[in-house]
């Protein structure tokens, strides 16, 4: 990795995330019966590496709203790198029937039964 990116740009990145994450906290802390920043707060955590907390923020979400598309789309592409095809589906027609098509369009173009 290049100084500029180890010791500049990383640095930037990281402090960015932190506050994100914070702000998402606080969001949930005010309201925790709102889905929205469980979701928001889980695609963060998945680019922090941070894959189980992640899926439990998801599962959260839908559990809030069982009609939260996205969060489902999120949850079958999870899924899906865990090698849980089921689920995978499972979160797929979820999120297919509240309007977001991609994670079903994906598992189907590859195959995944």
């Amino acid at each position: 990795m290049s100084f500029w990116r180890k010791e500049v740009i990383q640095p930037a990145l990281d402090d960015e995330t932190r506050k994100h994450i914070d702000e998402q906290i606080a969001w949930i802390a005010r309201e925790p019966g709102d889905a929205r920043p469980y979701y928001h707060l889980a695609q963060l955590y998945r680019i922090d590496g941070r894959n189980e907390e992640a899926l439990g923020l998801l599962l959260e979400a839908v559990r809030l709203d069982e009609g939260f598309a996205d969060a489902h789309s999120s949850l079958a592409e999870m899924y899906v790198v865990k090698e849980d095809y089921a689920a995978a589906w499972r979160h797929a027609r979820a999120a297919e029937q509240g309007g977001n098509p991609s994670a079903a369009e994906l598992l189907r173009r590859y195959g995944v039964m």
